[in-house]
């Protein structure tokens, strides 16, 4: 297992809309656990040694995962691209050259 740390261009002040959205999203990717503590999880049930957390932060909506880096790719990839296309701008990682996409 590896463990990858990003962040994506998603403004912790975005507004609820945009969180039910991403919460619609997050329960259609690959390996949904729920949310615990107020906390997104993927593949964190049934000793799965894989896991994935997303949180908000001032960095942006941050990724912590422990996985393999080849499904960690298809993975967080299939995430920035429904991400994009829900949300209706493009998602990536500001270190990368993604804006945020302020409102307001």
């Amino acid at each position: 297992m590896e463990k990858h740390n990003h962040n994506l261009n998603i403004h912790y002040s975005s507004p609820d809309y945009i969180w039910d959205k991403l919460a619609e999203l997050y329960s259609g990717m690959p390996g949904w656990s729920g949310f615990i503590d107020g906390i997104t999880y993927w593949y964190a049930q049934d000793n799965d040694k894989r896991r994935i957390n997303a949180s908000v932060e001032p960095s942006g909506l941050q990724f912590y995962a422990e996985m393999q880096q080849e499904e960690w790719d298809e993975w967080f990839e299939l995430f920035k691209n429904k991400g994009s296309a829900t949300l209706g701008f493009e998602i990536g990682e500001p270190e990368d050259g993604f804006e945020f996409h302020i409102y307001g």
